[in-house]
């Protein structure tokens, strides 16, 4: 009985060791972001989804506070992914984040200013004097953005009265207490629904194009995209211009680059199951997401566009 007992105590050991090279295999990649609720999380959660599915890693998506904690996070190698705008990504850089790199653009962020469907205000102009939220201390680029929304209609923060929050979400937030007067959120994003329903109807301000140069003395990497009313646009009434920026997907010199190949490959041959969960994915595409920043790209990105003939498009 003795050496029955032995030799399966032996023979479990075996087994361990014969699988420990199996489950060393079985890496876990973190994918930051910022909380539930943004645009920024379901896009993360869609793509985590697919490369788990479809290409069998292991990504954790990681929710953060902001902007200011993704990127020296993904810098640093502390998670392997990251997705951000392109001006906390060029700062980041700027800043001594020298390993940070770009995988590729993911989609455009566009993003208006909300006001209720029965406010008296139509127009971005129409802020004057008005509680705006400002600050945005987790994510500080935001705060810039802002402005140069408001400088759109030739507004300065001595113009309305400063709301101060360090997210969107506390924003949103902030806008349902009553506590401002607008908020500014992205297209897309769950908590825009979640506001629309809370106050009875959102209406987006609209923006003037000619404004546009003297917001891009505040934030050059801005531009306008046109939208008409539909699911996504929750709160446009008729076809017109919003604000918008990049949101890129970020890594780390030091992450593998048969991984970052592998990110792109994978998206890109399942796109219709990134769409499934998070629908601004769906202008996603290696050819989109190859544009002239200021941060490099990773090599495994960069050999990925190259095998494609791709040639990297300059901002809109």
């Amino acid at each position: 009985m003795r050496l029955i007992l032995t030799a399966a105590r032996l023979g479990i050991a075996f087994a361990l060791i014969a699988s420990a090279p199996a489950i060393a295999s079985a890496q876990t990649y973190g994918f930051a972001t910022l909380p539930p609720g943004t645009l920024n999380h379901t896009t993360a959660s869609a793509i985590s989804k697919v490369l788990k599915e479809k290409a069998g890693l292991n990504v954790l998506v990681q929710p953060t506070a902001g902007d200011n904690v993704i990127i020296p996070m993904v810098g640093r190698g502390e998670a392997e992914i990251g997705i951000s705008n392109i001006m906390e990504a060029q700062d980041g850089r700027d800043r001594g984040q020298s390993d940070l790199r770009i995988i590729a653009a993911a989609h455009a962020l566009r993003t208006p200013f909300f006001v209720r469907k029965d406010s008296t205000m139509h127009t971005i102009a129409d802020l004057k004097g008005k509680r705006v939220s400002l600050g945005y201390s987790a994510m500080r680029n935001l705060d810039a953005v802002a402005r140069a929304m408001l400088a759109t209609a030739g507004l300065t923060e001595a113009d309305i009265k400063p709301v101060l929050v360090p997210n969107v979400i506390r924003s949103a937030d902030d806008f349902i207490a009553g506590s401002s007067d607008m908020f500014f959120f992205a297209f897309g994003a769950p908590k825009v629904r979640e506001v629309d329903a809370s106050v009875g109807g959102i209406r987006v301000l609209e923006i003037d194009e000619k404004g546009m140069p003297a917001a891009r003395k505040i934030m050059p990497w801005g531009y306008l995209t046109s939208v008409a009313p539909g699911p996504i646009f929750t709160g446009v009434e008729k076809p017109m211009k919003i604000y918008s920026f990049d949101n890129v997907l970020i890594t780390s010199a030091k992450v593998p680059d048969d991984l970052i190949y592998k990110i792109l490959e994978t998206m890109e041959k399942n796109k219709n199951d990134l769409v499934a969960v998070q629908p601004v994915l769906r202008e996603f595409s290696a050819a989109a997401g190859y544009k002239k920043y200021g941060v490099p790209y990773h090599p495994g990105a960069l050999k990925y566009f190259q095998e494609r003939n791709l040639v990297a498009k300059d901002v809109e």
